[in-house]
């Protein structure tokens, strides 16, 4: 019977909220071609790209192996623990903030204890959390709500990076002043050029040269000069004939997720009375919702519910990207750093999650005051 049980995983929440919130709108509009018009497929499809290309640099140790060369020239416990929390800031405008913490915050956790530095595990894991959705903010390719909008708007490359620049340098001022204040003063010299086993093994050269060639046409993608679906064939037939098991591992709950709110805010749009109401409650108040309802149901969900009645998508593009701290749920990315700390220290799990909630407040208040300035 136990053997039964752990053959089936829970269901996704985000996921079964989606397709209930979907079912029950289709009994309003009734499901027809129309609803083929309300997917984006073009971040969808350049989303899953781009899954499977980071997939592919994961088996190939490239993060783990960038991380350990950068962590040997450290010497102290406030540089090793700056370099584990921009490596996610960085990191993430370029890998998305859940692939920068599946990636680096077990590895912070490993490096912490083999320099006997556990009383560092808390601020660090918090901050790598911080630092991986604020840093995702600056790019287009950051996190999948920013694909969405970057996709829907129709913005330029420059013009949305300008408009969230401002937020991406305070927020890197904010994080160094807080690895200063946060982590311990206590200086220690730290011995973590060892390589470790998950370092050591580099995996295939000619792999990563691949998976780079392909990261670069993903960008001419996205900055449309290369159609989505021609980007996606070549993924399906480079990855697929090299390696199918990594197309398998892209996550399709994720992209499930997206289709379900598309369909749901598409039937709302359609109809009038819901849509109205919904345009009038949102109108000069894109910034102040969006950040609302990120902090109930995520910044991901946010966005797919908000971006179709309102055309404000400055404020809401501002409103989820900050809208991501706070609650533990604000950004589903922040459960991969919860769950991989209280794997290992279930019994400090409150203490965790006070420490979280608190420097999760804080940056938050600064970020919001300095975008109503």
């Amino acid at each position: 019977m136990d053997n039964k049980k752990k053959r089936f995983k829970k269901p996704d929440t985000v996921l079964t909220i989606a397709w209930i919130l979907a079912m029950v709108s289709a009994f309003f509009v009734h499901p027809g071609k129309d609803y083929l018009g309300y997917i984006d497929f073009r971040s969808l499809g350049i989303l899953w790209g781009l899954m499977v290309i980071i997939q592919g640099f994961k088996e190939n140790a490239v993060f783990e192996k960038t991380a350990g060369f950068l962590l040997s020239k450290v010497r102290s416990s406030r540089q090793l623990a700056a370099v584990l929390v921009f490596m996610c800031f960085i990191g993430s405008m370029l890998i998305t903030n859940d692939v920068a913490l599946i990636t680096f915050v077990p590895f912070a956790l490993m490096i912490l204890h083999d320099c006997g530095r556990e009383d560092m595990m808390i601020p660090t894991v918090v901050l790598q959390t911080v630092a991986a959705n604020l840093g995702s903010m600056l790019t287009p390719i950051g996190n999948p709500q920013n694909l969405y909008l970057y996709g829907l708007t129709g913005m330029g490359l420059g013009e949305f990076i300008l408009i969230l620049l401002p937020y991406s340098l305070v927020s890197a001022i904010l994080l160094a002043l807080a690895i200063f204040f946060l982590t311990p003063g206590r200086q220690k010299n730290l011995s973590t050029g060892k390589d470790s086993a998950v370092t050591s093994n580099f995996g295939s050269k000619r792999q990563i040269i691949i998976y780079a060639l392909l990261f670069a046409t993903a960008l001419l993608s996205v900055v449309r000069v290369l159609p989505w679906y021609v980007f996606a064939i070549i993924v399906l037939i480079i990855v697929g004939g090299m390696d199918y098991k990594i197309i398998l591992r892209a996550d399709y709950i994720l992209l499930l997720t997206f289709i379900g709110f598309f369909i749901f805010t598409g039937n709302m749009g359609n109809i009038s009375a819901i849509s109205s109401f919904l345009q009038d409650i949102l109108s000069d108040r894109e910034f102040p919702i969006a950040i609302a309802l990120s902090q109930v149901i995520s910044n991901v969900p946010a966005t797919l519910m908000l971006s179709g009645f309102t055309t404000n998508y400055k404020d809401l593009l501002l409103g989820v990207n900050i809208g991501g701290l706070g609650t533990l749920i604000a950004s589903m990315a922040s459960l991969i750093s919860y769950k991989a700390y209280t794997k290992e220290f279930k019994e400090n799990s409150m203490k965790y999650l006070l420490f979280f909630t608190a420097v999760n407040v804080a940056f938050l208040a600064v970020l919001v005051l300095v975008a109503r300035i």
